[in-house]
């Protein structure tokens, strides 16, 4: 599976949560991606999770204990995993080159086009 494809499915999913999973999720996703964008490496990532403490963050700006938070996110990845593996099940690709093209001499293109189904 594509990556790009599975993090399209997996934002799709966050945003299909109810209002109150959402909100933490998406607060917690949009630390962790502002830290990813200043990254230079994997290893300053890390570095970043670990001073910045996105989960802890969440904790205070939720007025909620920090292991609270963790329990409560482990119980969204783990309803977003099952969502996601169930959704990657059904998907199929489906291959729509013949329908686009327009001549039979083009036949020989090598270019191919296909639908990803969900």
């Amino acid at each position: 599976m594509n990556e790009l494809l599975a993090g399209m499915l997996l934002k799709g999913l966050v945003r299909s949560l109810p209002e109150e999973k959402r909100t933490l999720c998406e607060y917690i996703l949009n630390i962790e991606d502002t830290l990813a964008q200043q990254a230079a490496t994997p290893e300053h990532f890390i570095s970043l999770l670990i001073e910045h403490a996105p989960h802890k963050q969440a904790a205070a700006h939720f007025g909620c204990s920090y292991g609270e938070i963790l329990k409560r996110m482990r119980e969204i990845e783990e309803e977003l995993d099952h969502q996601l593996h169930t959704r990657l099940s059904k998907a199929k690709w489906m291959n729509c080159t013949c329908a686009t093209r327009r001549k039979k001499e083009e036949t020989n293109n090598k270019t191919a086009l296909y639908l990803f189904m969900i």
